[in-house]
């Protein structure tokens, strides 16, 4: 078989799989408002062009942050869209990645880009809403998410969820933004290319995060603010680091 055809067969493979789990996960995952080809190609585009300088360093930053080096098990990046920051992960990481999101129409490419790469054999996707996640209690040891708990229909729904998942033991990052060490002149054109839209308070953010921490009963977090670029107005954004220690310090939401 040549190189062509086995690339195709491993592409329609994974994507058969996907669809399989798109199916049985829309039973358990009801959605407002379906998502479409056009938003999917709209973040492919963003992954591609303005936002592609984040990825690298922020991954980076994770594997750092939470000592993933030599970490083994299964990671989630919860609306990981064109699955960019998993595929940098993978260069720093020994887990295996799932792309869980809401939007089927990224996991063709995802898969492709994957195995351009090189790491088709450790990665998955999972159609999947933030607030239902399709997988079991205590399945993962690490959930990442970039720029995607905005769009939660209900933030501490949607902690809770990646809270149950974790394994004891277990470490979230989950947030919005760059990383620290992203140099300001990059941050700068970044956030002139995104327009008013991208505008948010970190402080109203920080608050809400912490209060949905306090509810669930989750007493190991942090929450970082990156300064780089404040004396500029430049946002940097913020993360939650929290860690599962044991079910009993958490609260669920019904």
């Amino acid at each position: 078989m040549n190189r062509s055809l086995q690339r195709l067969v491993t592409i329609v493979v994974a994507c058969s799989v996907t669809v399989f789990a798109a199916v049985w996960a829309s039973e358990q995952t009801p959605r407002k408002e379906e998502p479409t080809l056009a938003d999917a190609q709209r973040m492919i585009r963003a992954a591609e062009g303005t936002l592609a300088p984040v990825y690298a360093p922020l991954a980076e930053e994770i594997a750092d942050r939470l000592r993933l080096s030599d970490r083994e098990g299964v990671g989630v990046d919860l609306g990981s869209g064109p699955g960019t920051l998993i595929l940098e992960l993978c260069k720093r990481t020994r887990l295996h990645w799932i792309n869980a999101d809401i939007n089927p129409y990224f996991f063709a490419y995802f898969f492709s880009k994957a195995q351009t790469v090189g790491c088709a054999g450790r990665v998955s996707a999972i159609l999947a809403d933030a607030c239902a996640l399709p997988l079991r209690d205590n399945f993962v040891d690490v959930v990442v998410s970039r720029g995607s708990l905005q769009f939660w229909p209900d933030l501490q729904k949607g902690l809770s969820e990646v809270h149950r998942i974790l394994k004891p033991g277990g470490v979230a990052y989950i947030g919005r933004g760059f990383p620290e060490s992203l140099p300001l002149e990059v941050a700068t054109q970044i956030r002139n290319g995104q327009g008013e839209g991208m505008k948010y308070d970190p402080d109203r953010m920080e608050q809400q995060l912490r209060e949905a921490m306090k509810s669930l009963g989750i007493e190991n977090y942090r929450i970082y603010r990156p300064h780089t670029g404040d004396a500029e107005g430049i946002r940097y954004g913020l993360w939650l680091e929290f860690h599962k220690y044991g079910p009993q310090r958490h609260k669920p939401v019904e």
